[in-house]
């Protein structure tokens, strides 16, 4: 199935993702690390659905040294040995927000406590707000069928120079 509308092609879906990219590159700026940014999102993307947005974090983060092995294990980190502790704490957290319907309490007090544990208050800022923007981000892709694939790493960088 083709994509339902190019988002790209309609100006007010271009007006919004401008500042939507904005958004991201004040995470991307943050000192939250890059892998653990490409982790979560990677992980966010699995949950929902996003072959978009799978396909991208996926690209990208191999494009910056990213090992196949961590990101072919992203899906079931609990259940593998190569991710640090912090990277455990943003992947409950990027699951717990994502999940939000299917826990009454939403984050967990457990994960919560691991976070600060492992991320100073800058960082803390970057990764709720970085959740926030991929489960955001999914949602884009997968109302509109935009299928993955096709992403070359740094594309949606270059779309808004």
């Amino acid at each position: 199935m083709d994509a339902r509308f190019n988002m790209l092609e309609n100006d007010t879906a271009m007006k919004f993702f401008k500042r939507f990219a904005n958004a991201g590159m004040v995470i991307m700026q943050s000192s939250l690390p890059k892998s653990t940014q490409e982790l979560v999102s990677l992980r966010a993307s699995q949950i929902n659905g996003c072959g978009w947005c799978i396909d991208m974090h996926t690209k990208d983060a191999l494009a910056e040294g990213e090992s196949p092995a961590r990101l072919n294990l992203v899906a079931a980190w609990r259940e593998s040995t190569v991710f640090t502790e912090a990277e455990q704490a943003a992947l409950a957290l990027a699951e717990e927000g994502t999940r939000l319907a299917d826990a009454a309490q939403g984050v967990s007090d457990e994960t919560w406590a691991q976070v600060r544990k492992h991320y100073d208050d800058d960082q803390i800022a970057a990764l709720v707000s970085l959740v926030a923007l991929i489960n955001a981000a999914n949602r884009l892709a997968v109302i509109v069928h935009q299928k993955g694939g096709s992403y070359e790493p740094g594309m949606f960088a270059a779309a808004f120079d």
